[in-house]
């Protein structure tokens, strides 16, 4: 039953991280075509495009 309970609680900081992650690609200086490839990759990849974005999205 724990197992559960965590599960949620990981789940719910992977969607706030998630929306976090695109909020912040929205706002960015990219230009549209690659704010649309990283949204798409955050949505696909959860965790993966998080952590893809904050190493190799533009910086500033």
């Amino acid at each position: 039953m724990l197992e559960i309970q965590y599960g949620g609680v990981i789940g719910l900081v992977i969607l706030v991280l998630d929306i976090w992650g695109l909020l912040n690609v929205v706002q960015s200086h990219a230009t549209l075509g690659m704010k649309v490839f990283w949204c798409v990759v955050i949505l696909l990849l959860p965790i993966i495009g998080l952590v893809l974005w904050f190493l190799l999205g533009p910086k500033g």
